[in-house]
């Protein structure tokens, strides 16, 4: 209650926080989804056979993908090498990247202030992050433990880009990256602004 009534606080003192805002994680994106129960129904009559349906799964092939993004879109996206575990010192790279990224796209965040919004993972929280983001003078917004929804990047980013990758196989990792990033582009600016209104 206090993170969100300071968040609130924040948004209704200043008109231009939100578009200060750079919020992002990383989620796993699947050779193969298989489609919601929404997405494989099928019109029938009352008196057609039931159809038989397999329980598909998930495919074991699959790729970390991180996303940062603001208001206007995405600001830095990378694919993460394959074995490469996310802690603390590869968080660092991702956000120096993104650091770049910031100064190059998003000039008025360049020359004012910008928050980073990122959820409690520890390889968010750990210390060599903490210096990183001391050092560059990033203020960090409060992510209360178990709010998910508080997290764009949770409650509609990657539900946005999986919905539509759902249900399709894709043969070789570069297949889901090129699928991924497609579809990532196709998101309009308009649907990040409604995103960060709700």
């Amino acid at each position: 209650m206090m993170v969100a009534g300071d968040l609130f606080e924040k948004s209704t003192q200043d008109p231009t926080f939100l578009i200060k805002i750079v919020t992002g994680d990383e989620s796993w994106v699947f050779a193969y989804d298989p489609e919601t129960k929404m997405q494989s129904a099928e019109w029938h009559t009352s008196s057609s056979p039931q159809p038989k349906k397999l329980r598909l799964i998930k495919s074991k092939e699959k790729v970390m993908f991180i996303a940062l993004f603001d208001i206007d879109g995405v600001v830095h996206d990378e694919f993460i090498p394959p074995g490469q575990t996310v802690n603390g010192h590869f968080y660092v790279k991702v956000l120096q990247r993104l650091h770049d990224a910031v100064r190059r796209k998003r000039h008025n965040k360049w020359q004012g202030e910008w928050f980073l919004h990122h959820d409690n993972a520890s390889s968010h929280t750990s210390l060599v992050v903490q210096q990183f983001l001391a050092e560059k003078s990033i203020p960090v917004i409060t992510q209360p433990p178990y709010s998910p929804d508080l997290a764009p990047s949770d409650f509609w980013l990657f539900h946005t880009l999986k919905m539509v990758l759902k249900g399709t196989r894709f043969a070789t990792m570069e297949d889901i990256k090129s699928n991924a990033m497609a579809e990532l582009q196709r998101i309009p600016k308009e649907a990040f602004h409604r995103c960060f209104q709700q």
